[in-house]
């Protein structure tokens, strides 16, 4: 019977995955096989690739024969290596624990390069990522099976309050006595803050905190008074609610993008309406504090052109020679007269016709 080394497709539509199996050289592609020795994804950067060293080596002794995609595969993974130590060995060239070593030293420093290129991998995206739109791509990392055990144990311990409690009670023993016999200074605060503390908030931590430190802001808002008139509360209640409002939604706001977090004086515009500038582009223009129109027509054409370069990539393709006109139409409001030149360019370039015409 003729066996093969060679790939079984699994997976999906443009998303294939391959299974590294020996079978009759008269069975279908993905169909009936003998044994699985590994797999073979190549929809990864780079390739991710597991094999049985061991059972392909038998497979090959035996007399299997790789396809040209298994074969190279073998060779990458030290498979043909082995063989060739082991045919050493066999004519007494080398003995098998000199054999075994040499394989050893071979496998490490292949690891060692594999590794080697997948951090270069994640470098170059978060370069690309941080290019393109002036943040790092967040990653998506799998929670570890000791976070997981943390996790459920913390949440046993934290047993719900007894029937009958509210949410206030529930909130308010979670204060420590100092925190009670500040909040006892202030009723009016506290009794704000308790009104925050709802069941559908989705921060109550962030109203405790809010709670304990509303005595503070009351007493640096308040004038000075004698020992008798300790218990400070002239600040209107509105006002004070208001306070705790914002810190509230100050410790439960979540981060925002780093391009968007820059706060700026200049109006931003919508710079893809430039004809040729397209999302891309425009992320690439407003990283380098090009925001609106008017930024955009001060800057000449080489300027722009040395950003794009700088930029790599296709950028490098885009013509801007007629950018710093239609930004500056764009920012007196020509609209008119800017959406009728831009039917007569093409992709942001003048034509031929056009310039005659000029």
């Amino acid at each position: 019977m003729p066996v093969k080394i060679r790939l079984a497709r699994r997976g999906r539509k443009k998303k294939p995955y391959y299974h590294i199996v020996v079978a009759d050289a008269r069975s279908p592609r993905d169909g009936k096989f003998i044994e699985s020795i590994g797999f073979y994804n190549p929809m990864t950067v780079p390739a991710s690739i597991e094999v049985d060293r061991d059972k392909a080596y038998e497979w090959l002794v035996k007399g299997a024969q790789p396809t040209n995609t298994a074969k190279a595969i073998l060779r990458f993974k030290g498979v043909y290596y082995k063989k060739h130590l082991m045919r050493g060995v066999a004519k007494g060239a080398l003995t098998e624990e000199k054999a075994a070593e040499l394989l050893e030293e071979w496998i490490n420093a292949k690891d060692a390069k594999i590794a080697a290129r997948i951090e270069e991998t994640k470098l170059k995206k978060a370069e690309f990522w941080k290019m393109v739109s002036g943040e790092i791509k967040p990653v998506k990392q799998k929670a570890s099976k000791e976070a997981g055990d943390a996790f459920r144990e913390t949440a046993a311990t934290e047993e719900a309050p007894a029937d009958g409690a509210t949410a206030e009670a529930a909130v308010t023993t979670e204060a420590t006595p100092e925190a009670v016999a500040e909040a006892e200074k202030a009723p009016e605060v506290v009794a704000e803050a308790k009104v925050e503390a709802k069941p559908t908030e989705k921060a109550p931590e962030a109203v405790v905190e809010a709670k304990v430190e509303a005595p503070a802001v009351v007493e640096e808002k308040s004038e000075p008074k004698p020992a008798v008139e300790a218990p400070v509360v002239e600040t209107p209640a509105a006002e004070v609610k208001e306070t705790v409002k914002e810190e509230v939604l100050a410790a439960a706001a979540v981060p925002v993008a780093a391009a968007a977090a820059v706060v700026t004086d200049k109006k931003a515009d919508d710079l893809t309406k430039i004809e040729g500038v397209g999302p891309a582009i425009s992320k690439l223009l407003v990283a380098q504090g090009i925001i609106s129109f008017a930024d955009l027509a001060g800057k000449s054409a080489d300027d722009v052109k040395k950003i794009l370069a700088d930029a790599g990539g296709n950028f490098s393709m885009h013509d801007p020679t007629t950018w710093a006109k239609q930004a500056q139409m764009a920012a007196d409001g020509k609209w008119d007269e800017l959406k009728k030149w831009q039917d007569e360019l093409d992709g942001g370039k003048e034509t031929k016709a056009s310039s005659e015409e000029e």
